[in-house]
C-alpha cells in the first residue's frame, strides 16, 4: 500500500484538536473591514470547529492528522 499524501491546501487551513474534532477560521474578516461593527470582526477572529456534514471530506484530505 503507498503511502497517501496530504492535501497542502487544506493542512494549511485545518488543525485537528486533541481530541480528534477539526478546527477551522472563519471567512470574512480578511479585509473591507470598515463595514462590519467590531462585534462582528471579533466574532471573525475566533476559530471554530468544522460542522460534522463535512468533517469526513477534510478527514480524507488530512489522511495522517489524529
Amino acid at each position: 500500500m503507498p503511502k497517501l499524501k496530504t492535501h497542502k491546501g487544506a493542512s494549511k487551513r485545518f488543525r485537528t484538536t486533541a481530541n480528534g474534532k477539526i478546527k477551522r477560521s472563519k471567512a470574512f474578516g480578511s479585509h473591507l473591514l470598515t463595514k462590519k461593527s467590531s462585534k462582528r470582526k471579533r466574532g471573525l477572529k475566533q476559530s471554530t470547529l468544522v460542522v460534522k456534514s463535512e468533517f469526513k471530506k477534510i478527514k480524507e484530505l488530512l489522511p495522517y492528522s489524529k
